[in-house]
Formats: structure tokens, sequence, C-alpha cells
């Protein structure tokens, strides 16, 4: 239970002092000084009250140590993102700082991903992957990175670090961005979406590479979406060759087919004509 400490730092963190928050609660301040001590137990009338005047839900309140989040997971909370007033969906992210108390970017590999399945949300399992920092990202973002199995997302080449950005709030997906999700049952995957949540409450996942079919996940099946930032790859991206290049490409191949056949067709002939 970190409720003492929260409301105490919650307190502290919007400036308010302990007649402020006492007079706005119809409190006294002696109480209030008990409960952030830890002396007293509010009921719930008055944990109503504090979840009212703070903004966050009573779970957050008695769950969550607020004060070992780092500033970008307070923002969010104070940005009203909290995980459950908005839905279990939205959460408070397990995460790692560096000494200057700024995120990390942690590292995902490929034989890590069946651990994130199940660790995503422990500190501990977060805690033990690489993890590193770019200077050109915003400080104010948390970002995680993901090695990218397979040629769904072709140019992109197999064996790729993908970078995404958190998202906490999923009405901000927009559709024809690509994003890593995060489902329980599909794991980790990196595709285009196209957000349909407001109609049905689920998002179409299309693959880059054309002879992969795109399909649907439901919200409840997903974890995690991070917008995608960026790729490293020790390898060139395939070229994409332009339209008129690949008009010609295609006409050769027609010619090489119709020589081939051309030329079956004389042999075919001749075997005919020796009988």
């Amino acid at each position: 239970m970190y409720f003492a400490s929260n409301i105490k730092f919650l307190r502290k963190r919007r400036g308010r002092t302990q007649d402020d928050v006492a007079v706005a609660l119809n409190l006294k301040r002696s109480t209030l000084s008990g409960y952030e001590n830890g002396v007293a137990q509010p009921g719930i009338d008055v944990l109503v009250s504090f979840s009212r005047y703070f903004n966050l839900s009573i779970d957050t309140m008695l769950k969550i140590s607020i004060p070992d989040l780092s500033e970008s997971q307070l923002g969010e909370l104070e940005r009203g993102y909290d995980a459950y007033i908005k839905g279990s969906n939205l959460r408070v992210l397990a995460t790692t700082v560096n000494s200057d108390n700024l995120e990390n970017i942690e590292l995902v590999p490929e034989k890590a991903k069946a651990g994130y399945a199940t660790g995503y949300a422990d500190p501990e399992f977060i805690g033990e992957l690489p993890r590193f920092r770019l200077p050109f990202l915003s400080e104010k973002r948390k970002y995680r990175t993901f090695q990218l199995k397979g040629d769904s997302m072709i140019p992109i080449p197999e064996g790729s670090w993908v970078t995404g950005e958190f998202v906490q709030d999923w009405r901000e997906i927009i559709s024809g961005k690509a994003y890593v999700i995060f489902t329980i049952n599909d794991g980790i995957v990196f595709k285009v979406v196209e957000n349909n949540l407001s109609n049905d409450g689920k998002l179409i996942l299309y693959s880059l590479n054309p002879i992969y079919e795109p399909y649907e996940v439901h919200i409840s099946e997903v974890k995690e979406i991070w917008k995608f930032v960026h790729f490293i790859s020790s390898e060139l991206p395939d070229p994409v060759l332009p339209e008129k290049q690949l008009i010609q490409a295609v006409a050769a191949m027609k010619n090489d087919l119709e020589r081939i056949k051309a030329k079956i067709g004389s042999d075919i002939s001749d075997i005919r004509e020796s009988n």
C-alpha cells in the first residue's frame, strides 16, 4: 500500500501545503498529517475525495509507488492517462532510467521476445534488458527497440532494430503509419496499422511485403503499442525500382518468356520432323 507516500508526494509536487489540501477535502490538518505519516487509515469516502482531488483512481493511489515513476510517466498520469481510469489497456509502463533519472531505451533482441510475453510488466525483467540512449530523441518520450524477425516488412531487412515511441492513448493511433504491436497471442509484430477502434474495437495490420495478407486484432488482445521512429540495420534495404524501370523489367521478362516458348516450339517441330 503506497497511499501515505503517494498523497504526500502529490501534494508537494503541486506546491500545496497540508492546510491547502485539508481545507479542500474538509479534513483537519492533523488528520491529513496522520494519513501522510501512515499512522491513520482513510475510509472509502475519504479515498474517493483524494481520488477526485488528484484526478487519479483509488487503485493507482493504493497500488502504484508514484514517487518512483519517471518524469515521463508522471506526465502521463497528470495528463489523465491513468491505467485504471482509461481502461486496462492504458497502464503505467515498466521502464528503466539512468543516473540522471532520464529514460533509457531498452533493447529487446530476438532471444528475449519469449520472455517479454510474460515479463513486459515486470520491472525486474525490464531492468535486465540491455539499454542505451540516443541523444537526438526527446527526453520527454519513452522509447524501446525491438529486433525484427522475418520478411513481412521488406524492404526493411530481417534482423533490423526497430525503435518505437510508447503510445499510451491508443486513440492517437494514425491509420497508415507503422507501429510495433505486442499481443499475448502473436507476440511482437511490426506492421502498418489501420485504426478501426472507434467502429469495431479492432486494428487491421498490414505488411509491407505484399505476399502477406492483412489481418485483424481486437484491442482486448493488445498489451503495448509503439509508434515507429526509425530502424538500424547492417544491411542496405533492397532497392525500390522506379515505375518506368519496373515496366521495362516486366516487358523484358515477357520477351524472354516469348523467346523461351518459341524455342520450345521449334525444338518440338524438329523432333516431329525427325520421326
